[in-house]
């Protein structure tokens, strides 16, 4: 089976196809965050305090990080057996159905407690789908591109987090100025749930006419060959699985558990950066600072325009100087910014807001695209979907669904920034410990990645 890579048209179809569907599963994901800190709060909790009820919103937030884990377990199951093209149109379509169904929930004073509940459940299956998207977006730009630009390539897929959310706060913030808040609060923040209908539409027909991944067939073509020569299937059913094992985690777990931890590690500080520089930042600065929810949105919108450009540009840094030094640098930078920056939103003033804002996001920016071709360089291409999902899925529960939480529960004692920031630099310090453990990737070859002991003896060089 060749695994040559595909002509330069038909691989910036895979990249255009692959941003696009992230941009549109992470828009309904964050959608929910910054409906979450905004409107949330008063429509499915309505009897709680002002602080609580902001609280109660983002543990129903929290949820679908909890869910993403599983969700990388299951997508990454049916990716690395049944392909990643079909896998990730699968978990676009599960995403978008959930995201348009909370457009449609009826408000707490309608039902009642059936509300909240169902607005949980539907969180829960959003966390599902994204725990399946990343995994396979960027494993297929991987898997497709050239290994000297890997880094770059693979950081692609990554700016549909910034793009998606750049789009969720605008529609929003749009809405805020074009109705009253009354309206806003009535039916105004149900229109952005209900566009993603259209959304995933195109997304669907993108993704259609992508190529599937050369280091998947490759790999399913061995594990057939294999099984051949035993006299059997791998799986035990002609043509579908990938490898030995019927179930890929089980193989993650088995012979990949370090692999998984260090993923988790090293993605854990950067998922609390982004959350802390927006969802918490959203809620701190309207709760506690009282500034209008339209000029929050319009600084985070602002600065996730840095945040695009930078994903790329963190890419092409890992590629030329490694993805371990540009990520330890980058995680002692943000630290500081974080004990520097977060502090000076206090003041309120327009610019000072979106001065920490776009600081925060764009060396998040630059971390995200120097961590992305990392996750696909620790696992072969058999398990690869599933053991790339799970680390770097787990890592969402505490950096993702923790920062934004352990923030607005800590106002509840301390109105301020700094408990909050020494959060983050805990989640930092995971990731430096992390690099530092694995060592250096980018030389790896991804159609022939060492078992963990030879990964274990080439990252204490």
């Amino acid at each position: 089976m060749s695994t040559e890579t595909p002509s330069r048209r038909g691989f910036a179809r895979i990249v255009a196809a692959s941003v696009a569907g992230t941009t549109i599963e992470f828009y309904d994901f964050f959608l929910y965050g910054t409906a979450a800190a905004l409107v949330f709060d008063k429509v499915f909790f309505p009897s709680s305090d002002p602080l609580t009820g902001v609280l109660l919103a983002l543990v129903t937030y929290a949820v679908g990080f909890l869910a993403r884990p599983l969700g990388g377990v299951v997508f990454g199951h049916l990716g690395d057996r049944f392909g990643r093209r079909r896998t990730l149109s699968l978990s676009l379509i599960v995403m978008g159905s959930a995201t348009v169904a909370i457009g449609l929930i009826p408000s707490y004073a309608s039902i009642g407690v059936a509300a909240p509940v169902l607005l949980t459940v539907l969180r829960l299956v959003q966390g599902l789908a994204l725990g399946g998207e990343w995994g396979g977006a960027v494993l297929l730009v991987a898997e497709h591109g050239s290994a000297a630009r890997r880094g770059f390539w693979s950081s692609w897929p990554q700016t549909g987090g910034p793009l998606g959310n750049m789009i969720a706060t605008g529609v929003l913030a749009v809405l805020g100025l074009g109705v009253t808040d009354e309206q806003f609060l009535g039916w105004g923040w149900r229109i952005p749930f209900l566009l993603s209908a259209v959304l995933v539409v195109i997304g669907i027909w993108l993704r259609h006419a992508v190529e599937e991944s050369p280091l998947f067939l490759a790999a399913r073509e061995a594990a057939q060959e294999s099984g051949r020569e035993s006299g059997r299937e791998p799986g035990g059913e002609p043509g579908r699985g990938v490898a030995p094992d019927r179930a890929p985690i089980r193989t993650v777990l088995r012979d990949h558990r370090k692999p998984v931890l260090i993923a988790a590690l090293a993605n854990v500080g950067e998922k609390a950066t982004y959350y802390t520089f927006s969802i918490f930042l959203i809620s701190y600065l309207t709760q506690i600072v009282h500034l209008p929810k339209g000029t929050v949105l319009s600084a985070v919108t602002i600065a996730s325009v840095f945040q695009v450009v930078a994903i790329p540009t963190g890419g092409l840094l890992a590629d030329r100087f490694g993805r371990r030094p540009c990520s330890v640098v980058l995680a002692v930078l943000i630290a500081v910014w974080a004990l520097v920056g977060l502090p000076l939103v206090d003041g309120g003033g327009f610019a000072g807001v979106v001065l920490v804002i776009v600081v925060g996001l764009t060396l998040h920016g630059l971390i995200t695209g120097a961590q992305s071709a990392f996750f696909a360089e620790l696992f072969p291409s058999e398990v690869r979907y599933t053991g790339a999902s799970l680390g770097y899925q787990s890592a969402t529960v505490v950096g993702g669904s923790l920062a934004p939480v352990v923030g607005v529960a800590l106002l509840h004692r301390f109105p301020s920034t700094v408990p909050a920031a020494l959060f983050l630099c805990a989640t930092l310090a995971c990731t430096v410990v992390a690099f530092l453990w694995a060592g250096e990737t980018r030389q790896r070859d991804l159609r022939d990645i060492p078992a963990p002991s030879r990964v274990e003896s080439e990252g204490s060089r």
